[in-house]
């Protein structure tokens, strides 16, 4: 009877344990397998907790060091705006209203990052639609047929550089030893993106992996703009880094112009060194052996007479070498070369040691016309306030031509940065019409040579606007056709004076002799064909090497001269091959292909 109550009782207290003990057993199970995901989601709302606090901190911070930034003004984009923020003054003024909207409307939406590029796109677009349906059917089907044919190649290519932007902006606003899910993941994706697309610049050369990785970056985008709510540290921060990223691409382009001109203007180590070796040389020599051949063809009316004014020695032995080699007849062909007295025994040197074959060649220096330089010193004084390039002896001597060859009916006139590619003597049988001179236009709007009267000259001035009409055809120096007899007749040195007069009481041009030689001959100049004379070699990339071979004159006018080192370089080789770097002073001097 014991033994039976006894196990009765151990039975009873071990169901009651196992009641008891069963419950705590697979509740703590449970309570295990739900604290290992709620801890995920405890750390991950702590990590966003945590980047909202950074944010708001961090906000702060961008926020005062913006304001210490020097920001542009708000600008609402348009529709064909390309414009330069820091060249915009005058548009935010004319807008102000329109940037209040958009200050507002950053200031006050904060419902996710869709909502606010929506309202952003609406403002950008609503103004345009409103302009377009002021405009004529006819221009608004043009204008989509135009804008269907411009669509830019690259559209997605530059949207996935800027969501690479955008996240490194996300990225800047989480603190530097940050090593969070959120962090891992924004890098992860920059590194991915910027991997998928490489060196690619067209939306061709992209691949699907690219674009399913740009669906990864708006995801994360997306779940950033959910962490940092609040865009406006962003916006003022890249405003600011755009703004000053501007100033330093204007700087760079304002240091690159003044370096390209300082290089245009300044002579060359080789050229100096060469000038200085034929100086000294020259006046090493007897005076009978500084005299050159067939001096008696210089007046000689029934020859070819061209005229090259330059202190440059290589320049005008490129136009002598390539005048010759391409003429017919080159024992008719007479020279006339004038330079200023330091270069004239360097000139005359190298053509007494490089004789230009059968042609007659003369060296005169401007100090030897006496009343010229009497007249040019009283021009040069109504031009005192003129670039000294454009008011030299050399520039402002193409005015007395009749003086200087009295007794030449024609001539060609060709600049120093020219290279003769065909044979010019035919240009003495071009009937010009009774006109003095024969030149190429350059009216030709679209291209890059085009000029307008109005581009140099004041036509607000009384004077000028009732002698001469804006929209007459302009034409260019480099390779002119002058017809001597004809200049005298109208007497047209003089109405130069007449207009340099004018501009010296009040001004009527801009620097340079082309808008004064535009008014000498008005009316008195024939248009050449214009493969005889071929301009922008010397600032247009884009001349076509068919353009060059149907040109019978190819001009480097600008500032990238061939014997510079800014010099384009693929029009180098039409200039090269007339000059012979094989001379021992060539050698000597370090001048070289």
């Amino acid at each position: 009877m014991r033994l039976f109550r006894r196990c009765t009782r151990i039975s009873i207290l071990c169901l009651l344990a196992i009641s008891v003990f069963t419950p705590v057993f697979l509740l703590s199970f449970r309570l295990k397998n739900l604290n290992t995901d709620a801890s995920k989601d405890f750390v991950e709302d702590l990590s966003i907790l945590k980047h909202r606090i950074d944010a708001q901190a961090n906000s702060a911070v961008q926020q005062e060091e913006v304001e210490g930034l020097k920001g542009p003004h708000l600008v609402v984009y348009r529709d064909g705006d390309h414009g330069s923020l820091v060249s915009l003054d005058e548009n935010d003024r004319r807008h102000k209203a329109e940037d209040v909207n958009l200050l507002q409307s950053n200031g006050t939406s904060y419902g996710g990052e869709e909502k606010n590029q929506r309202n952003l796109s609406e403002q950008k677009v609503s103004p345009s639609r409103e302009k377009e349906k002021s405009k004529p059917e006819g221009v608004q089907h043009s204008r989509s047929i135009q804008s269907h044919l411009r669509r830019p190649l690259d559209e997605k290519v530059k949207e996935m550089k800027d969501k690479v932007i955008r996240a490194k902006a996300y990225l800047s606003f989480a603190p530097p030893d940050s090593n969070s899910h959120f962090v891992k993941e924004i890098k992860l994706r920059i590194k991915e993106l910027e991997r998928a697309m490489g060196d690619v610049t067209k939306d061709s050369g992209l691949s699907r992996r690219a674009t399913q990785k740009m669906k990864a970056m708006d995801g994360t985008l997306l779940k950033a703009s959910r962490i940092y709510p609040d865009c406006s540290a962003m916006v003022n921060t890249l405003r600011a880094m755009m703004y000053n990223a501007e100033e330093q691409l204007r700087s760079q382009r304002d240091r690159t112009s003044f370096l390209v001109q300082l290089a245009a203007r300044t002579t060359p180590k080789g050229l100096h060194c060469l000038s200085m070796r034929l100086t000294t040389e020259y006046f090493d020599l007897q005076p009978e052996e500084r005299e050159f051949p067939n001096q008696h063809k210089l007046q000689d009316p029934n020859l070819y007479h061209f005229a090259v004014f330059s202190d440059n020695v290589l320049a005008c032995s490129v136009v002598v070498n390539s005048t010759v080699s391409t003429a017919k007849d080159p024992e008719k062909i007479v020279f006339h070369i004038v330079t200023d007295s330091l270069n004239l025994p360097a000139m005359s040197m190298w053509f007494l040691m490089n004789p230009p074959g059968k042609a007659t060649i003369q060296i005169q220096s401007i100090d030897g016309f006496e009343l010229l330089s009497i007249k040019y010193n009283e021009d040069q004084q109504k031009q005192k306030g003129l670039d000294p390039r454009y008011v030299s002896a050399l520039n402002h001597l193409r005015f007395y031509l009749p003086d200087i060859f009295p007794s030449v009916n024609k001539i060609v006139f060709l600049d120093h940065d020219v290279v003769v590619r065909k044979d010019l003597t035919r240009l003495w049988h071009i009937n010009i019409k009774g006109k003095v001179n024969g030149a190429v236009e350059t009216c030709v709007e679209g291209e890059p040579s085009f000029r307008r009267m109005d581009m140099f000259i004041n036509f607000t001035d009384p004077s000028v606007a009732t002698r001469f009409d804006a929209n007459t055809c302009t034409w260019a120096y480099g390779m002119n056709v002058f017809d001597l007899q004809e200049w005298r007749k109208r007497n047209l040195t003089a109405l130069y004076h007449k207009y340099l007069e004018l501009g010296s009481k009040r001004r009527l041009v801009k620097a340079g002799s082309l808008p004064l030689g535009w008014m000498t001959f008005y009316k008195h100049t024939h248009a050449l064909d214009r493969t005889w004379h071929l301009l922008g070699l010397g600032y247009d990339s884009g001349v076509t090497r068919a353009q060059i071979e149907q040109a019978a004159v190819i001009h480097y006018d600008g500032v990238m001269k061939p014997w510079l080192d800014i010099g384009i370089q693929k029009y180098k080789s039409y200039w090269n091959r007339h000059v012979s770097y094989e001379h021992p002073y060539l050698q000597q001097c370090n001048l070289h292909e």
